[in-house]
């Protein structure tokens, strides 16, 4: 029997799963502030639940992003803590394809191909990324980005895809016919993914438990275009 043990932190919408045999069990809490208070006692409610202990299980996933800041590090500092206590591998799951995985299997399901997953990303900027599913699994179209939900709605094709979107986006200027799926990371796909993930060799050391943050790289684009600006006007000045 393969058990997982995961965990979902990246939004306000905290959760915790344990899939075995028999099924999945979960729970779930929600407001940003009781993350961190919250994850491990709904982790210790579902493996006495179970009826499993945390060194029985096979590996642990988590979403790792991207999202909330504070959030995704939860995650990763409270997966790495059970991790390394139980000398367990975990398999990080990116939380944008946990919403596909969870729109897939939506009632609001139509039948579309592809789903394209935003999440809001404050200061008018979001999240997404693109999805196929297919019979061997997952493939990823576009990878997990940052931009403005205009900018995303100049390049994307929603007429083979569904928009499936977090809480608190504003769907202004979506395409009249637009397929669109509410559906949160959640731990219960999170669970299923990464058993997936665990069977195909993707698990990792608990030490490599690290958060997909994308606003690092928007922070890497400023400081060169910075420099960029400086060197110039070194330049001009030495003209």
């Amino acid at each position: 029997m393969t058990i997982i043990l995961s965990i979902e932190t990246s939004t306000e919408l905290a959760s915790a799963a344990l899939l075995t045999d028999d099924g999945i069990i979960f729970q779930e809490l929600s407001g940003v502030q009781t993350h961190s208070q919250g994850i491990l006692p709904m982790v210790q409610a579902l493996l006495a639940q179970g009826g499993v202990s945390l060194s029985q299980c096979d590996t642990i996933g988590f979403g790792c992003g991207p999202g909330a800041f504070t959030g995704v590090r939860t995650a990763c500092g409270i997966v790495q803590g059970l991790a390394f206590g139980a000398d367990l591998e975990v398999v990080p799951v990116v939380s944008l394809l946990a919403m596909a995985e969870g729109a897939r299997t939506s009632a609001q399901q139509v039948g579309h191909p592809e789903f394209i997953c935003v999440l809001d990303a404050r200061m008018e900027e979001v999240y997404w990324a693109r999805y196929r599913h297919t019979g061997a699994g997952w493939q990823t179209l576009s990878e997990p980005a940052l931009s403005s939900f205009a900018q995303l709605l100049a390049i994307a094709d929603f007429s083979i895809a569904a928009l499936v979107h977090g809480n608190g986006l504003k769907l202004e200027g979506v395409p009249a016919g637009t397929a669109t799926i509410p559906c949160m990371p959640h731990a219960k796909q999170v669970a299923y993914l990464a058993l997936a993930g665990y069977r195909n060799g993707d698990a990792v050391s608990a030490a490599q438990a690290q958060p997909l943050y994308l606003r690092n790289k928007i922070a890497l684009t400023t400081e060169e275009r910075l420099l960029a600006k400086q060197e110039a006007a070194a330049g001009k000045g030495n003209a």
